[in-house]
């Protein structure tokens, strides 16, 4: 997906991830490496030079969070321009109890049939009931198609093959589905252009007979910033509340059809990465821009640098970072990591880790890390605040509590006195800490 793109970003952080310091020439350059990619991939100069410039401004003057080192958190800044610039994760909000409607626009070409069938595959696997209406008039076997990708996620979809009436199509095929017990109907127009006045009158005579609760527009992605103006003419007769990307499979031109469908203000809700029907997925702009970049799912760490950023007990803080951590701060930062989400997760979208640790291992760490969870659990509160306090008469009864032998309890006091030291050490880099302690370092 967008390989150029990605193989640009990739390099550019990779020279930031292996600088021996960070210094204002390395930042600059890393900006002039970010503005060659975008541009490459079709964004607007307007947008490419805007997130350079906040990416340069950012990364001179922002101090790095307790626990980021100063390279992690450029590289945080970066993640969240690039998402930015692709918009804020969106969801329509389903109402129970009621059908909701979806009408699906889109100029000739875009893939809206297709995206019709995946977007009800899509949220009939997520439990909801959907029907379909085929109302493309235009296009001769578009209903055919329709019926034919819908039966494989058995949804019924209604639509009249000697009807021409696009509008009456939307409201005989609501009048079907009245009383049914569906939770979404989609309704699937004839493409136009911007150009075309009768048909986007036609499309605002559909959208008066559907009342949708949201319009969807489709948009292909090998058309690049062309979809700017496309999107603009389509929002003017028909609010559109969310975009669909397709066809970002095999564009180059994809970065400027994300960029500039985002900077049209509705939002990009899904996105279609090939042909067969479960190639659509829910867009969220920081998965997306590390998935671009090649190392796994950023999110977790946006998150984990969130909390870190949030962090109030000062006092937690000072304690691990001087070497006094006890069993309840080993603990807290054990929790920290179990909520980004798998340690191979982390590690896959974390600089100079991805792809440095065996499947095997990384398994093998969180089953540790599940296992110590129990254990510090089975603790006394005396026995958290001081774990030097635990002899072998105490670990006997932690292992009875916690269900574990005694030998996984001995090794978790050495993890942990392995880590008060290297924290200590590391003078409280909290991410390195975390990983070190777990075998990583």
């Amino acid at each position: 997906m967008l390989d150029g793109l990605k193989n640009s970003l990739s390099d550019a952080i990779k020279k930031i991830v292996k600088s021996s310091g960070i210094d204002e020439e390395l930042i600059k350059e890393l900006s002039k490496d970010v503005q060659r990619a975008l541009l490459q991939s079709d964004v607007n100069v307007r947008l490419v030079l805007e997130i350079t410039k906040h990416l340069e401004e950012r990364a001179l003057n922002e101090t790095p969070p307790p626990g980021l080192s100063r390279k992690d958190h450029i590289i945080k800044i970066l993640y969240d321009e690039l998402s930015k610039l692709l918009g804020k994760e969106s969801e329509f909000d389903f109402k129970a109890g009621r059908q909701n409607k979806i009408i699906l626009l889109g100029i000739q070409g875009s893939g809206k049939t297709t995206v019709a069938s995946k977007l009800a595959k899509f949220l009939t696997r997520q439990g909801y009931k959907v029907g379909v209406i085929g109302a493309d008039t235009y296009r001769p076997g578009a209903l055919v198609q329709l019926r034919t990708m819908c039966e494989k996620s058995n949804v019924e979809v209604y639509g009249e093959e000697n009807n021409k009436d696009s509008p009456s199509i939307v409201k005989n095929g609501l009048k079907h589905f009245e009383g049914q017990p569906l939770d979404v109907v989609l309704i699937d127009t004839a493409g136009r252009h911007k150009e075309e006045q009768d048909l986007l009158e036609e499309m605002a005579r559909i959208n008066k007979a559907a009342e949708p609760d949201l319009a969807l527009l489709v948009i292909d992605g090998t058309i690049g910033q062309q979809c700017f103006n496309q999107a603009e003419a389509f929002h003017k007769t028909v609010p559109v509340g969310g975009v669909i990307i397709t066809k970002l499979d095999s564009s180059a031109k994809g970065g400027g059809a994300l960029a500039a469908s985002a900077a049209t203000g509705a939002q990009i809700m899904y996105i279609g990465t090939g042909e067969r029907i479960d190639d659509l997925e829910k867009f969220s702009p920081t998965r997306f821009v590390g998935r671009l970049l090649g190392m796994g799912d950023i999110q977790a760490v946006l998150d984990l640098a969130k909390r870190l950023e949030n962090e109030g007990d000062d006092v937690r803080m000072k304690r691990i970072s001087s070497g006094k951590m006890n069993m309840e701060d080993f603990f807290y930062q054990l929790e920290e990591v179990t909520k980004v989400g798998s340690l191979k997760g982390l590690l896959d979208s974390m600089p100079g880790f991805s792809g440095m640790v065996k499947n095997d291992q990384l398994d093998q760490m969180e089953d540790r890390v599940s296992k110590w969870r129990y254990i510090i659990q089975s603790m006394t509160k005396d026995e958290k605040a001081d774990p030097d306090l635990i002899n072998s008469s105490r670990i006997k009864r932690i292992a009875r509590g916690s269900g574990w032998p005694e030998g996984e309890v001995k090794e978790l006091l050495k993890n942990y006195k392995n880590s008060k030291s290297m924290m200590k050490a590391s003078k409280g880099r909290q991410m390195q800490g975390t990983l070190r302690k777990m075998g990583l370092g």
